[in-house]
């Protein structure tokens, strides 16, 4: 075989030298991946917020060293962001073409190259090109993630599954910003790269050494960029996965609002230092997962996923307006806690409406998990990438703008799930109709 690993990923019944492992049609009865697997999958859906939060408390540092103003350093998140955006978008339909494994080892090893490039950046502008190529590369592992999720996994187990994930993926902006500060604490932004270029050497040999191809042959689709286009129009045309995909961008920009804009609103403007704004991120984080878990444990299976998903959208949206009141000054003056309860309230209800528009979507699209994969990314990072720059657009002494933003985006989110998804309805059909000639 070319390729390392079984046909699909190994279960805690049968391990990849086990002659009974099946290697043709995916585990639909018995598909449980084993605990390494798990980690792994966890671990590369971890690489956004590990790219992105490890870096965030230098983001004032930067700004000094590079002598550049804070709008053009936040660029470097909106490159990374749109980077994975862009790499989703070409690397979900190639995984549906030659399997998932060769195009995420590929994207791994470019990862750690401009990764390691980063640390090396002179100037603000050279780090702005090397984090979009690293962005690129870093799409391969997010987008084939969901879609080995995908082949292995349906309906409600693939939430639940989901859930288990954001425990691993969540951690990662729990542990990414301390790292950072601690990082920061010896030495300068750049060693946060080193770091980075580190745990993405680590990643791509566990890549190398656990995970089997989850895409038989006989499932890979076959056509060329026509196909791919095809695919994914197809998908698209389905008003149902495009009001989840919608429904989950808009609210990854609410969550990427907050991430672009708190280093300079928590440190500058609340005078929190960079240790005491990693501890605040972190703890959001905490919460992140915990509701996560009671989604995948506790409600899953008992409650329909668009019941839990609205819920968490009201919750969302509740949370920006309140951001915004006091943002505004309608409280009058209010200090760290009141501003950091709301956006700890705000991240703890992303762990019910990202896994569970991720699940929903993905439902409709067995027959092209790594071009739904790519969809859903693509607009995700991409609507993140716009909503970055625009945090910062009245400077670095106000709130209002990330609360803005926030709001419009949750707003946005909202009017999506309702108008597309139209959750009241009874859907007969599960799966969205495949595209001719796949």
């Amino acid at each position: 075989m070319s390729e390392r690993g079984p046909a699909t990923a190994p279960s805690h019944d049968s391990s990849p030298e086990s002659p009974s492992a099946p290697t043709t049609a995916p585990l639909k009865a018995a598909r449980r991946t084993s605990l390494l697997v798990t980690f792994i999958l966890g671990g590369l859906t971890a690489l956004p917020p590990l790219s992105m939060d490890m870096y965030l408390p230098a983001l004032p540092q930067v700004t000094d060293a590079l002598h550049s103003p804070a709008a053009t350093i936040q660029l470097t998140l909106t490159a990374c962001l749109a980077g994975m955006a862009l790499g989703q978008l070409v690397i979900g339909p190639m995984s549906d073409k030659w399997g998932r494994r060769r195009p995420l080892l590929v994207g791994m090893v470019v990862y750690v190259l401009a990764t390691a490039i980063c640390a090396l950046a002179p100037t603000a502008e050279l780090l702005i090109s090397f984090r979009l190529l690293q962005g690129l590369a870093g799409a391969a592992g997010v987008v084939i993630a969901r879609a080995v999720v995908r082949d292995l996994y349906d309906g409600d187990e693939m939430a639940r599954f989901f859930s288990t994930l954001m425990l691993i993926s969540g951690a990662a902006p729990i542990v990414a910003p301390l790292i950072g500060g601690q990082v920061l604490r010896f030495a300068d932004w750049r060693g946060v790269f080193v770091v980075l270029t580190g745990v993405g050497t680590v990643l791509t040999l566990m890549v190398w050494c656990g995970l089997g191809e989850t895409l038989p042959p006989e499932r890979r689709h076959t056509g060329g960029v026509g196909s791919a286009l095809r695919t994914m129009r197809g998908l698209l045309g389905d008003r149902v996965f495009t009001g989840y995909t919608l429904t989950g961008g808009f609210a990854f920009a609410v969550l990427f609002s907050y991430i672009s804009a708190s280093p300079f609103v928590v440190q500058e403007i609340y005078g929190a230092s960079p240790q005491t704004f990693s501890l605040l991120f972190g703890l959001n984080s905490v919460g992140l997962i915990l509701v996560g878990q009671i989604n995948g444990k506790l409600l899953v299976g008992r409650v329909r996923l668009d019941k839990v998903l609205a819920v968490g959208l009201a919750v969302v949206l509740s949370s920006a307006v309140s951001l915004l009141l006091m943002a505004t000054g309608v409280f009058g003056e209010v200090g760290l806690i009141p501003i950091a309860t709301a956006l700890f309230v705000l991240m703890s209800a992303m762990g019910i409406v990202l896994p569970n528009t991720n699940a929903q979507a993905l439902m409709r699209t067995p027959h092209a998990a790594g071009s739904a994969s790519a969809l859903l990314g693509t607009s995700s990072f991409l609507v993140g990438a716009i909503a970055s720059p625009l945090v910062g657009i009245a400077g670095e002494d106000t709130a209002v703008p990330m609360a803005l933003v926030q709001l419009v985006c949750a707003v946005l989110s909202a009017s999506c799930f309702l108008a597309l998804c139209r959750p009241w309805q009874k859907r007969d059909a599960q799966t969205a109709p495949a595209p001719a000639g796949d």
